[in-house]
């Protein structure tokens, strides 16, 4: 039984392609857009259904959730010109309907680094001092 061949495009799936595709052009469309409202947010990653009607892109800016929700308005604003920047940049069938989400990542680590920073504060507060009392410092 022989073992398929695969070029190295093969062995990426299709979707997973054009997700890092689109993320790529979306990106660079961000930059060229002229709006102060997008000046700090960051295209983070695209998830597009097989078909290719519809892709979540996900986005981090420098405001919290009440930030991302303005952020995730603008964006909407602008899904017509940011769609054809893709029709006009890919040679895809059919230009996905895009739909714009804070990256939840982003706020999960945000907030894992938060609690892991107020245990290390509490742990250092409960930790005995190291004096000239201690038998690991006497000699």
């Amino acid at each position: 039984m022989s073992r398929p061949r695969y070029t190295s495009q093969r062995q990426f799936p299709r979707t997973a392609r054009i997700n890092e595709l689109l993320r790529e052009i979306l990106a660079d469309a961000l930059e060229r857009i002229d709006d102060d409202r997008l000046l700090l947010v960051v295209v983070t990653g695209v998830l597009c259904d097989a078909d290719l009607r519809h892709a979540r892109v996900f986005f981090d800016g420098p405001a919290g959730a009440a930030g991302d929700e303005a952020v995730a308005e603008v964006l909407a604003e602008l899904r017509p010109r940011l769609q054809g920047f893709i029709g006009r940049q890919t040679h895809l069938k059919r230009t996905p309907e895009l739909t714009f989400e804070a990256d939840p990542a982003i706020r999960a680590g945000e907030h894992i680094d938060a609690l892991l920073g107020k245990a290390s504060a509490q742990a250092g507060a409960i930790a005995p001092d190291e004096g000239p009392g201690d038998p690991a410092t006497d000699g």
